[in-house]
């Protein structure tokens, strides 16, 4: 079991502040979402914890400092699955979960890493396109290959970003499910940039909501999404509704469209 504590985590392009002060306890089987509108930092945020990008401030795993870990034993313990797969190289589906088998075997396969590979992509019904070329799939079929290859890492936590964007309302419900699944079954943590609020109060144990790289709130789905926190941090006005006991967001008119009429 894996926890990540985020400590005065700041981080900056050139001068410009894009994340400020953040503070953050990812805890074990859970899903925490990071919602908040475009250069919220939601992103930003997934790629410090990836060590993509070099934050000021602390990120412990397990009270250890990432920054002073290999890449191989941080890729041991976190899967990251990006939005786009465009740098993947024309290669099967087997072989890019294979892919993610790298920070435990290196170059060399052996035949229990086959097998890992194998039983991932049974776990998410991607058996019968094992020999497909992964750049001939649909977004759908891309995303949970991807998700697949994070997973064949054995990681104790798994980082998404925008899992579901541009992807059909039964290619998200597929994605969500599929995580939500394997969080509950594994006992891994999931983290998401996500947009849709809909599809986070759903499927998330928490939420971590951003403004101007700063965290405005935390907190479960109910206490979090309501009509002020929205209007401030969107701004527009809402209506919340309740559905399969989580709010659901109906969005009414942005903030500035309401003064104008008033």
């Amino acid at each position: 079991m894996v926890n990540i504590t985020i400590k005065n985590l700041t981080f900056s392009y050139n001068s410009h502040m894009i994340l400020d002060d953040i503070n953050l306890v990812i805890e074990n089987s859970e899903i925490l979402s990071l919602v908040g509108p475009n250069g919220s930092g939601k992103t930003t945020l997934i790629k410090c914890i990836d060590r993509i990008l070099k934050p000021k401030g602390s990120i412990l795993l397990d009270g250890q400092e990432i920054e002073r870990m290999s890449r191989q034993d941080v890729a041991r313990k976190i899967g990251y699955v990006p939005q786009s797969s465009s740098s993947l190289l024309a290669t099967t589906v087997f072989d890019t979960v294979l892919m993610g088998r790298r920070p435990h075997i290196g170059w060399r396969v052996g035949d229990e890493d086959l097998e890992k590979v194998a039983e991932v992509l049974e776990k998410l019904k991607l058996d019968d396109l094992a020999m497909r070329d992964f750049s001939q799939l649909s977004g759908g079929q891309k995303q949970k290959v991807l998700i697949a290859r994070a997973l064949a890492q054995e990681p104790a936590v798994l980082l998404l970003d925008e899992p579901t964007s541009n992807l059909d309302m039964l290619h998200q419900l597929e994605v969500m499910e599929t995580v939500s699944t394997l969080v509950k079954e594994k006992k891994i943590s999931a983290v998401m940039a996500i947009h849709d609020l809909n599809l986070a109060s759903r499927f998330s144990d928490k939420l971590v909501m951003l403004k101007n790289g700063k965290i405005y709130a935390a907190g479960g789905p109910k206490a979090l999404l309501n009509e002020y926190n929205i209007g401030n941090v969107y701004g527009i006005e809402a209506m919340i509704l309740n559905a399969l006991g989580r709010p659901y967001i109906v969005p009414i008119r942005s903030s500035s469209a309401g003064m104008a009429c008033d």
